[in-house]
């Protein structure tokens, strides 16, 4: 029998807060199609990811400014309004968080995020301060699924791979966890979650 995992660690966005630049976007266009094509061409999810991997946001903005010009006021909103992305986190995960610490687990957490925008969002979401670490990508220059981020969580506090449940909303995220031996779940929604953690006799 396996043995149940006895630390939670967590992915952020789409887990514990809900980012989307739509939600800035869609005050910005009044046609969706035309958000859509410029979250297609312009500012990218793969432009996004680089950003999430330790390009700077100066850096990334230059560079799309050089690129699309006529676009110079949407780009410029990506960095200025980029709080506007992250509207709400997901009470009902922050929730399981709660108990989870309540309960006196040891809590940590590995995040796709830049590192710019990630200081903004722990200044604002307190329950950001419940976990014992946080690897975020864009500091240590290293993206999930790499096994590199992974590892880096286990070395950096002397933790067991085999003891960690991993929770992510990306599938190759998930796999990657396991990949370095790690326990690991796809998060689909807090109930679910919920049931996951029972059955490591976490909650």
């Amino acid at each position: 029998m396996t043995k149940p995992a006895t630390v939670p660690v967590f992915d952020i966005g789409g887990v514990l807060l809900d980012w989307n630049p739509r939600y800035l976007y869609r005050t910005l266009f009044e046609d969706p199609a035309a958000m859509e094509t410029f979250l297609a061409t312009v500012c990218t999810s793969e432009w996004n990811r680089r950003l999430d991997g330790g390009m700077t946001l100066a850096e990334g903005i230059a560079e799309l400014l050089e690129r699309f010009p006529d676009q110079a006021d949407m780009i410029r909103a990506y960095r200025d309004r980029w709080t506007e992305m992250i509207p709400v986190a997901l009470d009902e995960s922050v929730a399981i968080l709660e108990e989870l610490k309540s309960a006196g687990h040891p809590l940590y957490a590995i995040t796709n995020f830049a590192a710019e925008t990630f200081e903004l969002t722990r200044q604002r979401w307190d329950f950001l301060g419940h976990f014992d670490d946080i690897v975020v990508s864009g500091e240590i220059r290293a993206l999930k699924p790499q096994p590199e981020i992974y590892r880096r969580l286990l070395d950096d506090n002397g933790l067991t791979a085999g003891d960690c449940l991993f929770i992510d909303d990306v599938q190759e995220n998930v796999d990657g966890a396991i990949a370095v031996g790690m326990h690991a779940v796809r998060f689909t929604d807090a109930t679910a979650l919920r049931s996951e953690l029972g059955e490591h006799g976490l909650l």
